[in-house]
């Protein structure tokens, strides 16, 4: 299946040291991102909708990046998921650029459920 590479950037009214727990642990991610997750030996269980989707940390900068790498057998190269932090010093706020390259290919869908994730960040972090 071909893989489709969504990217989208969202300004959040906080900083990036409040901001990186939540894409980075497995408490913040699954007050936001995941129904569930569990870390096990430097992975990451997601849990989405009753299925389990393991990933793994393949790059990392603390309040600046993380990216999790998909494996899925038969699938050539994995998919991704990968969060971006930037400060805005002048507006006392961040930017969350998100990079989701997966099989989901419809961008009007993919910009509706990264909208709404990231308005439950919002509203955890009240930006």
């Amino acid at each position: 299946m071909a893989k489709y590479k969504f990217t989208n950037e969202y300004e959040i009214r906080a900083s990036t040291k409040m901001l990186y727990p939540y894409l980075s642990t497995p408490a913040g991610l699954q007050d936001w991102f995941a129904d569930k997750v569990i870390t096990e030996d430097k992975l990451y269980h997601f849990e989405w909708d009753d299925e389990i989707h393991t990933g793994r940390i393949v790059s990392q900068r603390v309040n600046k990046s993380i990216k999790f790498e998909f494996e899925e057998e038969g699938e050539g190269r994995p998919s991704y998921i990968e969060f971006k932090l930037e400060a805005n010093e002048m507006t006392e706020s961040s930017f969350l650029k998100i990079t989701d390259y997966s099989s989901a290919n419809n961008e009007e869908d993919l910009h509706k459920f990264w909208d709404g994730l990231v308005g439950n960040l919002r509203e955890l972090v009240g930006g």
